[in-house]
């Protein structure tokens, strides 16, 4: 009797009302936003991106932010579709603002978008088709006995932007990196040359070199999309490491510091998208030749480039990636107008 005396408690009429699904794909939380959240105007997803910031942004504060969320926190929120082929669209929220590509996202909502009906499903492949900011995402479902097995999704044209680059970062010295687009761009840095522990005991500190060497490189550094202005910043800083990989038919590790220090918990869909381009663009590569890359959990996503096209000035590929996602709850949160701290708060 005890556990239900406050089950009675009703939400006043005034109150702002937001359902969720709470998801993750490698340990990267999803928090899929499922209703409450007004119509975003705008013809294509980035004038939708553009629009929730002007109008809409103490939303994405109110759950990404602590007390609903906390520093590392990922949303998704569906909007309409920008092609008349797509099934819908979707905006990436994160600590910082709106990202312009999540392929954790897009593993965790294929899956979601299978098991709450928003396709109608075969057995074998089934295809998704998202539209993001970055662009069209085609993913895959293959569905046996009525079970999903297997997802995966072809990622925008991914390139490698500058090579074997030097920025000057505060307490390192000058640090070598790799910049490269898969649907957001990132600064690649081999984390063995810098003596840096890409283990789960050492997050503190993976946080601020990643802080330090992104601030380096986006204030050195001229940053540009072939076509969009919107997609021409850095996102995140990548420590790759071939030494300290847990399991022996792993590539090797990926540890994604982005926006405003998030440490993802995945390999990075983007991230991994990014790092085939380059060894692919180095001659370390083929086409079809797949590769398994972990993540500072130990979770994994398969990644090979699948073919090769050209993307404004650059030589690009196509990657594709895989992984598996899952759900763990759903939500409801209450936003109290008299709450002096509503828009939720963040101390990193």
């Amino acid at each position: 009797m005890q556990q239900n005396l406050f089950a009675n408690w009703q939400v006043p009429t005034d109150w702002h009302h937001i359902t969720t699904l709470e998801m993750h794909t490698g340990g990267e939380p999803l928090r899929v936003i499922t209703g409450g959240f007004p119509e975003l105007q705008g013809k294509t997803i980035l004038e939708k991106r553009q629009y929730c910031l002007n109008h809409f942004d103490d939303l994405r504060k109110a759950l990404i932010f602590e007390p609903r969320g906390h520093a590392d926190m990922y949303a998704a929120l569906i909007t309409e579709p920008e092609r008349e082929t797509s099934h819908f669209g979707v905006l990436f929220l994160h600590n910082e603002g709106y990202s312009t590509m999540c392929g954790h996202a897009i593993v965790a909502l294929s899956k979601a978008a299978v098991e709450a009906k928003v396709i109608d499903v075969i057995e074998g492949d089934n295809a998704l088709r998202i539209d993001s900011p970055a662009g069209l995402i085609t993913s895959y479902i293959k569905v046996k006995n009525n079970k999903i097995i297997d997802i995966h999704f072809n990622n925008v044209p991914s390139f490698l932007a500058l090579k074997q680059q030097q920025a000057a970062v505060f307490g390192l010295g000058n640090v070598t990196f790799d910049l490269a687009y898969g649907g957001a761009f990132y600064a690649y840095v081999d984390a063995d040359t810098l003596d840096l522990d890409l283990s789960d005991t050492n997050s503190i500190a993976i946080i601020d070199m990643g802080k330090r060497i992104k601030e380096a490189v986006q204030s050195q550094f001229d940053i540009k999309h072939p076509f969009e202005d919107d997609l021409s910043f850095l996102y995140g800083v990548i420590f790759v490491s071939h030494q300290q990989a847990l399991s022996q038919d792993v590539h090797s590790r990926n540890v994604c510091i982005f926006a405003e220090g998030e440490l993802d918990r995945s390999p990075t869909g983007t991230g991994v998208s990014g790092r085939v381009a380059i060894h692919y663009e180095k001659g370390e590569l083929l086409v079809d030749e797949t590769i398994k890359i972990e993540s500072i959990l130990g979770s994994y996503f398969n990644v090979k480039v699948v073919e090769t096209t050209q993307f404004g000035q650059y030589q690009a590929i196509i990657p594709q990636v895989s992984g598996m996602a899952y759900i763990t709850g759903k939500s409801e949160f209450y936003i109290d107008p008299e709450d002096p701290l509503k828009e939720g708060f963040i101390f990193r």
